[in-house]
Parts: C-alpha cells; structure tokens; sequence
C-alpha cells in the first residue's frame, strides 16, 4: 500500500517575524522546511512526498528536486488551494493513501507519523488532536460573556491522513476557504479518526514559537557519538577506492569487497554509534554474494539505520594514513561523495590524510589505515 506525503509550504508567514516566510527561517541551523522534509523522508511508511511552495519560491526547488523521493509543485492563494494542488501533483502517483502536513510543524514524531498512517485502517481519514484542558469562553475584548463547554473541544493538528481519492474528490467538490483538510473530509461524509496528538508537535506562528520549539529541541536531543577503525594491505592493481573516489595508484587494496577503508572506518563509526556492532555483523566477509561490492552500499545501509531509528548525522571526520598515494588533491571529492552518500552538507565532512613518519606497516607501504568519527544526533 503506497503512501505519500503532502508538505504545504507556500505561506508567507509574516506574523513569525524575522523577514523571511517562516518556513524559511532557521531552527538550530536548519530551516523548517529542511526539518518537516526529513521527518517524512526518513519514515519507512511514507514512499512520496510532494512540497508545495510559494510561486516566488520555486526557484529553490532544484535542491529539493535532487531526491528522487520529491517532487515540487507550487501552492495556491489559500492553504486549501496549495493543499489540492499537492494531491493533483501526485495523481501520476497514485498512492493509497496521504498524509498532509503543515510545514509550520517542523518537530513532527515518527510515531505519529505511524499511528496517523495505521489508522487509515479503519478509518477514511485520521488526524491527531489533543484534548482542550483550559476554561474556553466567549467574550469580547475585555468582557466573559459565556463559558464553554470544553469536554468535546479538541486542539488540530497535523499531519492529517485519508485515502488519497476520497480525499481527492472531496477537495475538488469542496466551495469555500476550509481551516484544514479534515473540513473538508467532514463535509464531503468522509469519517475522520481521532488520533492522540503530541504536545511536541507544536505549530509555529509567531517569534516565541521559534524559542519553544528551541526548548523543546534542546531537552529531546540525544547525541551518539561512534569511532570506526579499518586497515587494508596492498595487493595487485593500478587504483585504490578511497571515500568513494577511484584514485590512480601504483598496487590495489585487497579485500572481500572493494577494499575502500575510509568508506568502511565511516561505515562502522555509524554502526558503532548505533551500537549494532561493524560491516561484518551486516555483511559477513565469509558472504561470497558481498565479494566486490562497492562499500557506498555498506555506507547507504549504516546512514539508512541511523534515520531508521530517529538519527541524523551531524558531522563526519575521516583520517586516512598512509604513504602514498597522496590524499591532498582529491580530498575535496571525497568530502562531496561522502556528503551525497551520508545525506547531508559538505560543510560537515572533513577529510584528511597523515603519514605515520615511515613507521610501522603504512609506513612501509604496505596498505591503508582509516579511523572515523561520526556523531549522531536525534531529531
């Protein structure tokens, strides 16, 4: 069963402040679009997602467009329009179900993300809410003219789940501006579940929102940090993998896959940070199917459980020790690959190279040592 993702992205958000759309500004270096994007991309439930911009926004959509897991459509006038054009975006799709979710919610969990996915179950649509737990009333500007009743009052949130052609069709019969998508869902008959809401799951709107979720950030953060170690003699060839890059070279390095021992030290700093033991707990040399493999397989796999279970990588050093060949003139490339593979910036990986003053077994030339640090962090 296909499911894809919605993330309505076209606001202007001016209450938020700060001269930019909100879902422009930055939460611990990262924007809110770069937040609610990962949060959807990393779950297993969610196979498509389409970011609804603003149409003076779509010049930035080429670094989104880079994931093949993304598309990109521009919003309309209303949140109900952007939302409508989202869904017609993914019609090629056609996906079972969709989650639609504001980007003004950028610390959305995986397990709501889960629990809103798995109630479409039973259920044309669900969404979560928490509960009103305040004295409502109704008044003017100074005066209580009314206390509410708030046993059936609940708070909305997103994002907001429905079989993806009823949720479709209503969208297109619906006339008006609708707060959100279950509006719409209720008046096209459709029976929307309520799923228990997060308080985590905050909406931003003005300045003091950004503080809170700052907060919030900052008590939820968990940070793993893990070392990888590798070695590999040389053998017969005429070039070594390092990083991911093919580097001309006199001998070759010999080993079960295709021996790059900064890609494999990385690999198991990841595995190591995750606690999950090293390559060979995941891919046993005495395997022949993993005989050759490129290691960016292995690389893929470590970054693939790390976001599995709720980690992003913060930053990667690699240090490669060796005589030869020289690592100087391709560090910049090794640095670009390992960034592409590990699913973040450039800015955040450091590759660099020592000797060992002609001491010991690199010293002699004969291999390649690595050592790695990887450093984890929750979302």
């Amino acid at each position: 069963m296909a499911t894809a993702a919605v993330i309505v992205a076209a606001g202007r958000g001016t209450r938020a402040g700060g001269g930019l759309p909100k879902q422009w500004q930055s939460l611990r270096g990262r924007t809110l679009v770069a937040w609610v994007l990962e949060a959807f991309r990393v779950s297993p439930l969610v196979d498509r997602i389409c970011l609804v911009l603003h149409p003076n926004d779509m010049d930035l959509a080429a670094g989104y467009l880079g994931h093949p897991d993304v598309q990109v459509a521009a919003g309309g006038t209303t949140r109900a329009a952007s939302a409508m054009r989202g869904l017609e975006a993914l019609a090629a799709f056609r996906p079972d179900r969709v989650l639609i979710h504001d980007v003004a919610r950028p610390l959305v969990s995986q397990e709501l993300i889960a629990a809103v996915a798995q109630a479409l179950e039973q259920a044309d649509g669900a969404a979560p809410a928490l509960p009103v737990t305040d004295a409502i009333w109704r008044g003017g500007e100074s005066d209580v003219a009314e206390i509410l009743d708030r046993s059936e009052l609940w708070r909305a949130q997103t994002p907001q789940g429905f079989h993806y052609d009823k949720i479709l069709a209503a969208h297109r019969a619906h006339c008006g501006t609708p707060s959100d998508d279950v509006e719409v869902a209720i008046a096209a008959g459709l029976d929307v579940r309520i799923v228990p809401g997060e308080e985590r799951n905050l909406k931003i709107t003005g300045p003091d929102d950004f503080a809170r979720a700052e907060r919030m950030l900052e008590n939820m953060m968990d940070v793993r940090c893990g070392n990888g170690f590798d070695v590999h003699r040389f053998g017969s060839g005429d070039h070594v993998m390092l990083c991911g890059v093919r580097i001309p070279h006199s001998a070759g390095l010999v080993g079960h896959s295709d021996a790059d021992v900064g890609l494999h030290s990385i690999t198991d700093a990841i595995y190591g940070a995750l606690a999950e033991g090293d390559i060979g707990r995941h891919f046993p040399p005495t395997d022949p199917q993993w005989r050759g493999t490129p290691s960016r397989l292995f690389l893929e796999h470590a970054v693939g459980r790390a976001h599995a279970q709720g980690f992003r990588i913060s930053n990667i050093d690699c240090t490669l020790v060796c005589e030869a060949p020289k690592i100087a003139p391709h560090a910049a490339a090794m640095s670009k690959e390992i960034a592409y593979l590990a699913e973040l910036g450039e800015d955040r990986v450091s590759v660099k190279a020592t000797t060992s003053e002609r001491l010991g077994f690199t010293g002699r030339g004969e291999g390649i040592a690595a050592l790695a640090t990887v450093t984890l962090v929750s979302r």
